[in-house]
């Protein structure tokens, strides 16, 4: 056949149309930026403070984020919570860096009517679930006596109603959880009582641990008498290499001392106290305030686990490997190194875990890190032990 045949484009159409859907690339382009934008519109102000939050809140600007528990897009005050199914075991999810509470509900590229982590994890084991935003610009630390505060007056608030209370956080959301814990368990409580009333870290009964554990922290903070379980989801327990670097950087142009390199020095140090804390993963007010807290090694109190809770630590493993290597370990997910997230200073020993305390861990290959708040396999994990 020609191409003067009716029956076929001609030649001419035919690049016609190839110049028609090229011209119209940047239209589709910008059209799903658009869209894009617009489902993800609630992210711009987590993001803002993220990166600027603690200089948001210290001009008490009306951006910046105030910790609470959220509700349809909403600030939920503990007392307009209104929870009533008495004894319920209660899930609280503590989002990452720039993120808010949407993560662990929708996401733009979801499947239509598809559900995340959490949404599903209480239709499934017929739990209640909660969760929070926070300023991720302030210190950890700040977050996390705050986080400490809330869960205070939620058990206060709720004493009927508050079962087992299980803690999920991924990326900074743990840190912000392990620091709580420090928070909450500051008393004068005695290692050596601790470790008598301790329940045996393996106990199949979950009912038993709950009671132990009641019964070790009934001194400290209230909510801790109820908390089960911890789920550190991509937690940079040990610091971020990609902060580590950014540091060294910042250092090292300020001692070159040349104006451009002061300047870059200067830009770099503008991000917010909540990201220069995850360097190594300061959870404890003094450290940052120590006058050596800049330092290349600087100072880092224990926060060692807490008794009678169990912790699970679930790493994404990135790069693709047929066997283990120092690469692999080094980017883990791409933002959290295996070591980090594995916390050897912290969960490394396990003959030195506080009394009742266990530490399980579990990696989910070719996961990056936003990847985690996805994964079908670790949502079965979640289901598995929560």
């Amino acid at each position: 056949m020609s191409d003067s045949d009716p029956k076929l484009p001609s030649r001419f159409r035919r690049a016609l149309g190839a110049v028609g859907r090229a011209a119209l690339l940047p239209v589709r382009g910008a059209s799903y930026v658009v869209r894009a934008g617009q489902a993800h519109q609630h992210f711009f102000l987590p993001v803002l403070n993220g990166a600027l939050g603690d200089q948001l809140a210290a001009r008490f600007d009306p951006r910046a984020i105030q910790m609470s528990f959220r509700r349809g897009g909403q600030d939920v005050p503990v007392a307009a919570l209104r929870l009533t199914e008495p004894h319920q075991k209660t899930v609280v999810y503590i989002h990452g860096l720039m993120g808010d509470e949407l993560i662990w509900q929708t996401g733009f590229q979801d499947a239509p009517g598809s559900r995340r982590y959490g949404p599903r994890l209480a239709e499934e084991t017929r739990s209640r679930a909660l969760y929070l935003r926070f300023n991720s610009g302030l210190h950890l630390s700040e977050n996390g006596r705050e986080l400490n505060r809330l869960l205070t007056e939620l058990v206060d608030t709720y004493p009927d109603a508050i079962g087992e209370v299980v803690l999920v956080g991924h990326s900074m959301g743990g840190l912000i959880i392990r620091s709580a814990g420090y928070y909450g368990s500051q008393s004068g409580v005695k290692s050596e009582e601790l470790r008598e009333a301790a329940p045996k870290p393996d106990s199949p009964d979950k009912n038993q641990l709950l009671t132990s554990n009641s019964q070790l922290l009934t001194q400290l903070a209230p909510w801790l008498a109820h908390l089960r379980s911890i789920f550190l989801i991509g937690t940079p327990n040990d610091g971020s290499w990609l902060e580590q670097n950014s540091h060294f950087t910042a250092r090292l142009l300020e001692r070159i001392n040349l104006f451009p390199t002061r300047f870059l020095s200067k830009a770099l140090n503008q991000r917010s106290n909540g990201i220069k804390d995850l360097r190594y993963s300061i959870l404890v007010d003094e450290d940052w305030q120590d006058a050596h807290a800049n330092d290349l090694t600087p100072p880092r109190t224990p926060v060692p686990p807490l008794p009678g809770v169990q912790y699970h630590i679930l790493m994404g493993s990135w790069l693709r490997a047929t066997r283990p290597s120092a690469l692999r370990e080094y980017f883990g997910d791409g933002l959290v190194g295996h070591g980090s997230a594995r916390g050897h200073a912290t969960f490394g020993d396990e003959a030195a875990l506080p009394a009742g305390a266990s530490v399980r861990t579990a990696v989910f290959g070719q996961q990056h890190h936003g990847g985690l708040l996805t994964h079908p396999e670790v949502f079965q994990y979640l289901k598995q032990w929560a």
